[in-house]
């Protein structure tokens, strides 16, 4: 019997690495430690993965969760998408996370996209508007599986996002520093290469993660990553009977993290307001609002005028948004006579504000909708923000 040569002996197929939760830089030090294969074959492979959407190249592969389910629903401003991904989850079950794509016309009439990502399996914030809240917080997740869900929108469902929000499902505070490395990742010019501007990190208020947020925005190539705050309600009484997170942090101490945040820390700040009927919705909650939002300003030649409105520029927007009712919710869907009286109270209160057009209601895809109506009641989980407090 000839023995074969050793070179011409079949090998065992190399397992490829994830690289979706990797910069270009770690990814190619990854494979040189690791394969050791050339530097240049490896930032090429990286790329092919992100630009054409291959499943593998190279010692890569691209580690996204498999898309289970698609919804459209039409809009006026074009096809609302939503869908579902599978993932493990830490018990071993398959879970789902949900992703939504949102058509947006600018000032110009050019249509757009923008993704909603999902940075944990259901939320242990508890608000008790929020579809999500419903179902407690089933695991974080992780850098990769959150980037996963750019690259499915990119090259399974083939919209290409102009603009991505941490607004899906979960609180990303909770999961600062996987939510971090995944915008590290979205933003490489070598893979999405999303500008730090058009992305925006949403907080229900952990005062804590919004600090180690600030810290991060002094780090060169990510000073214009925007932040979000959901208010909901402006004064502590009513924000902490919908939001229990104000228990800990109430408007008072978010106010004074906001009047700090970096001047040059992204577009405008957002604070979010879901419009409820019979909760939010008084003309002294506008009033009130009002108040909360006065000293979010800059200075702009201060004295120059003596006029204390012409010598600073606002620097926060609020974005109205009428409450999409979660399954089985106390409240109905504001009407629309009340949301438009509400915004004239905030235009005579001279707050700056902007109202959200309603996308995917009926297929529980817009703002407070997303999560899995068969998961419910399990523990909230006291998640605590490393380097913060708990």
């Amino acid at each position: 019997m000839t023995a074969v040569p050793e070179q011409d002996q079949p090998r065992p197929e190399i397992e490829r690495l994830d690289c979706l939760g990797l910069t270009s830089a770690e990814a190619v030090d990854s494979a040189l430690a690791l394969r050791n294969v050339a530097r240049n074959t490896a930032l090429d492979s990286f790329r092919r993965i992100f630009r054409e959407g291959v499943r593998a190249s190279g010692p890569w592969r691209a580690g996204a969760p498999d898309v289970v389910a698609t919804y459209r629903e039409n809009s006026p401003e074009g096809e609302v998408v939503k869908f579902i991904c599978r993932v493990a989850g830490d018990d071993g079950r398959a879970w789902e996370t949900e992703s939504v794509l949102i058509p947006m016309i600018g000032a110009s009439g050019r249509s757009t996209y923008t993704l909603c990502l999902s940075s944990q399996i259901g939320c242990a914030m508890g608000c008790t508007f929020c579809e999500t809240a419903q179902m407690g917080l089933i695991r974080s997740l992780s850098a990769s599986e959150i980037v996963g869900q750019w690259w499915n929108a990119a090259h399974v469902i083939g919209i290409r996002p102009k603009n991505i929000v941490f607004m899906g499902m979960g609180e990303p505070m909770d999961n600062f520093d996987a939510v971090m490395q995944a915008v590290a990742v979205l933003k490489d010019h070598n893979g999405p290469s999303v500008p730090p501007s058009q992305i925006t990190i949403s907080t229900v208020g952990r005062v804590d993660g919004i600090r180690r947020m600030k810290e991060k925005l002094d780090t060169p190539g990510w000073h214009r990553l925007g932040l979000a705050l959901s208010l909901n309600a402006p004064n502590d009484a009513d924000r902490s009977a919908i939001m229990p997170v104000n228990r800990k942090w109430n408007l008072a101490d978010l106010q004074r993290e906001l009047i700090d945040w970096p001047r040059y820390g992204g577009n405008k700040l957002c604070i979010e307001y879901v419009l409820i009927p019979g909760v939010n919705d008084t003309r002294e909650h506008a009033a009130q609002i009002g108040e909360f939002m006065r000293p979010l300003v800059l200075p702009v030649r201060t004295g120059a005028t003596g006029d204390p409105e012409k010598d600073t520029r606002k620097r926060a927007v609020l974005n109205l948004i009428p409450y999409n009712p979660r399954r089985n919710s106390p409240w109905p869907a504001p009407a629309e006579e009340d949301v438009s009286r509400f915004f004239g109270w905030l235009i005579e209160e001279r707050v700056f504000v902007k109202r959200r057009r309603t996308k995917g209601r009926q297929l529980m895809g817009a703002c407070g909708q997303l999560g899995n109506e068969h998961v419910r009641g399990r523990k909230l989980v006291q998640v605590i923000v490393p380097g913060g407090e708990s």
